[in-house]
This record gives structure tokens, C-alpha cells and sequence, in this order.
């Protein structure tokens, strides 16, 4: 801790302030967006003192959020978006490469999506490339506009204008990639696999379950690995959701491949038995497992074998969700989180056992090492101020209709949670609901 004051535009006390991994009591000081300084907790201080019961935490970064616009604003936007990331305490998101038109893998797409955001964004915003089949010579192009990585595809994206790569065309990207260092992050699951699993007739929960094993994901994972083997790139694999994959996880990083892994919210808080008939909002890609399953993706948080959470933020209109009146094998497939993600997780990491600094390392400082960010993802000298106030103890139930993200359709509608997102601040000013769009965007370092 800083004993020295500097001069300040905003000083928080808390009386727990989450600093180098722990709670402690203290006085953050900003000045010119940064923090300036952090102190001992004074006793009768100019500034914003929190009340007893809040914590204060670093902004979250959230690496894995599907904006969708241009071209699909009608399912989301940046306006929508960053609100929601604003009100849920994510200062800082990387947008996925789809689900907008264009979809982000060419430079000329990147300048389309960024002079879409620049005048909307609430919340710092940075881009992920994509790697599809057609797009080789782009990629260090992306890659020097300031991606932070590309996503591909093992298996069909949902959309025609995002292709899968094959696992020929998986190596030839993971090497191409390897020459500049660049993060190719994996949705991996195996067509092969797919295709292989019975036709489905009833359109059910248990049946869509059946149809995405975890041997999909399992059997992608391993083309993975073998990729990484042969040329030394690094990967991030999207959205865990198979337990029985993370023996193979943990082996390749014995072995010392640069492979990471995230999984999600929905995943951490729901289980296969919380489907309701019908309940398409449940849908998503690879799919919500059973409750052994989820335990086990907790275990493997705890030990280290999954380095970093993620919300997935996948949303779509009312009508592509509800397509089918809660046919699973035609509703779209994607899980709105994005505000409610730390209550979501940290309402399950409390049965878990696992405490809050550990689950806010998972969602922050985690995620933004992963990308490269030095300067966000936790409370230090010189870093960008982003904080939020969390009342851990707080409960509130959600209500789909009150969320900020556009099509007023979740998951956890009626969920009670634990941790409320009391204040915001980015770049050391105060998030409310008449804020001005005073986010900026972020490029690779």
C-alpha cells in the first residue's frame, strides 16, 4: 500500500477493498482516471465512504460476450450491451467476431464494428478476430489492427457467414498464428461427433442434451491439444461445459502446452435438472449438464484447471429463442448473463465453499492477464479505475423484463441471487443510468 496521498479527483473508503488477492481496509485514490494511490482506511475522510456491508472489487473483464452488432442489432447492441455490463460491474469486454454483419475477419469489418461502438459505448470495449476457413490472409492484418485473437469454430457456428475450420485447416491457423504469438480461442466441440448421435424426434431438453455429448467436446479438445503439440501456438478453449474433458486439460498442461480454459456462468449455476419443459432460454451450445457435472467443473475452479470465467452473453430476439413454441432442436442457441453474472456465480460459489476473492480473481484479474490487459482486473497503483461496490450479502430475484440487454429473455428469470452491484466507476467516474457513453475502446498491447 501507497502511505503518501496523491492529489485526487476521488477517494473510496471501504472498509474491505479487495487488494493483492485479499480484503483489507483502505482508501483508493484516483486522479486523471487512474488510481493514484491507495492508503490506510481514514478515519474521517473527505470522499465516498462505502457502508459497512459493501466490499469493493475491481471492475470485472468479461472476454467473451456476443455483441452482435452491426447487422443484428435487433438481437443486441452496444448501447444495450454496455449497459447491462455496466450494471452487472464489467468495466472492461471483449466482443466476439460474431454474431454481426460483416462478421469480424477482415480489417474492413473491424473498421465497420468500430465506428458502430465508438459512440455508444458505457464500458471499456476491445474486438476478437475470427479465423474461418476463407480468411487466411487476414489474419495478421487483424492481428496488427489490434485483435486480441481469433476465434474459430470446430464445429457449425449457427450462422452461414462464420465457417468451421476442419482439423487440417485448424493446424494451418494454430501455426500461421504461432508466428505471431496471437490467441486462437476454440469453440470446440466435433461435427464428427455430432453428426453421429441419433436423430432427434421430440424436441425436448433431455434429447437436445443427448444430441451435444461430452465426447463432442471431449474429442475437440484433443484436436486441440494435438494442434498445439505440433506447433507450439497457444489456445483458450471457449465455454467448458464437459467435466470429463479436464483429465485430458489437465495432462496437456503438465506438459506444459500454452492451453487455457473458461467456463461460465450458466454452467457454474444451473444444472440439466433446472430445465423446464419448453424452456428454451436454457439453450445453448455445448449444453447445461447435469448437476455431477457441475460439481465437477467447481472442483476443477478450485484446483486451477479452469483459468478464467465468462459470461458467453449470447443473446438473440424473443422470437428465434421462442422458435419453435420450446422446441429445443430450432430454438437459437444462447444464454443471456451478462448483468447477472457475478451474482449468478457467486450465489453458487457460497455452496461451493469457494470465497469471494477467488471468484472475482476468476472473473477479473484472470481474464485480463489471459488477454494481456495489465492495466484492469484489479485494485493497484497506476491501473485504470474501475471499481464497483458489491453488497455479497444482499439478495434480490431477477426479473428478465428489468435487465438491460435487448430482448428481455433470461435463463435466470425468477432466480433468486446472492450480491448486489451497488456503484460503478470508469476511469474514476460514476456509472449511472444518464451517464454519457464514456467508454473506450481497448486494443492488444
Amino acid at each position: 500500500m501507497s502511505s503518501t496521498p496523491h492529489n485526487a479527483d476521488l477517494i473510496i473508503h471501504a472498509e474491505r477493498a479487495l487488494i493483492d488477492g485479499a480484503f483489507r481496509p483502505a482508501s483508493v485514490h484516483v486522479h486523471g482516471g487512474r488510481i493514484s494511490a491507495i492508503t490506510a482506511l481514514d478515519a474521517a475522510p473527505p470522499g465516498i465512504v462505502l457502508p459497512a456491508g459493501q466490499v469493493l472489487l475491481p471492475g470485472l473483464v468479461d472476454t467473451h460476450v456476443h455483441v452482435n452488432e452491426p447487422g443484428r442489432t435487433e438481437w443486441e447492441g452496444f448501447d444495450s450491451a454496455t449497459r447491462a455490463a455496466a450494471r452487472g460491474g464489467v468495466t472492461t469486454l471483449l466482443d466476439m467476431p460474431l454474431n454481426s454483419i460483416p462478421v469480424t475477419t477482415t480489417v474492413a469489418a473491424l473498421e465497420a464494428k468500430l465506428a458502430a461502438a465508438i459512440p455508444q459505448l458505457r464500458v471499456d470495449v476491445g474486438f476478437w478476430g475470427g479465423a474461418v476457413p476463407e480468411n487466411g490472409g487476414d489474419l495478421r492484418p487483424l492481428h496488427e489492427a489490434g485483435v486480441f485473437g481469433f476465434k474459430a469454430f470446430l464445429a457449425p457456428s449457427g450462422i452461414d457467414e462464420f465457417g468451421h475450420l476442419d482439423e487440417s485447416e485448424l493446424n494451418i491457423v494454430l501455426a500461421a498464428l504461432a508466428e505471431v504469438d496471437a490467441l486462437l480461442i476454440v469453440h470446440a466441440e466435433s461435427p464428427a461427433v455430432l453428426d453421429a448421435q441419433p436423430e432427434a424426434v421430440d424436441g425436448g431438453y433431455p434429447e437436445f442434451l443427448r444430441s451435444r455429448p461430452e465426447s463432442a467436446e471431449r474429442d475437440a479438445i484433443r484436436m486441440v491439444i494435438q494442434g498445439l503439440e505440433r506447433t507450439g501456438g497457444r489456445a483458450h478453449i471457449l465455454h467448458l461445459s464437459a467435466a470429463s474433458a479436464l483429465d485430458q486439460i489437465r495432462a496437456a498442461k503438465a506438459a506444459g502446452l500454452r492451453l487455457t480454459v473458461e467456463t461460465c456462468p450458466h454452467y457454474l449455476g444451473l444444472s440439466a435438472e433446472d430445465v423446464p419443459a419448453g424452456g428454451t432460454e436454457f439453450k445453448c451450445c455445448p449444453p447445461i449438464r447435469d448437476a455431477g457435472n457441475r460439481a465437477a467443473l467447481w472442483a476443477a475452479l478450485a484446483d486451477g484447471t479452469i483459468d478464467t470465467i465468462a459470461s458467453d452473453h449470447s443473446p438473440s430476439t424473443i422470437e428465434q429463442k421462442r422458435r419453435g413454441d420450446g422446441d429445443f432442436r430450432v430454438a437459437w442457441g444462447g444464454v443471456s448473463g451478462l448483468e447477472v453474472e457475478l451474482p449468478v456465480v457467486w450465489t453458487a460459489a457460497r455452496e461451493f465453499g469457494m470465497p469471494l476473492e477467488r471468484v472475482i480473481a476468476l472473473l477479473s484479474a484472470a481474464p485480463a492477464r489471459l488477454v494481456g490487459l495489465t492495466d484492469v482486473g484489479s485494485i493497484a497503483v497506476g491501473n485504470r479505475a474501475h471499481l464497483v461496490a458489491f453488497d455479497p450479502d444482499a439478495a434480490f430475484t431477477v426479473h428478465a423484463e428489468h435487465l438491460a440487454h435487448r430482448n428481455k429473455i433470461s435463463a435466470f428469470d425468477g432466480r433468486r441471487l446472492h450480491g448486489v452491484v451497488e456503484r460503478v466507476w470508469l476511469h474514476g467516474a460514476e456509472i449511472t443510468e444518464d451517464s454519457s457513453p464514456a467508454g473506450q475502446v481497448r486494443r492488444r498491447p
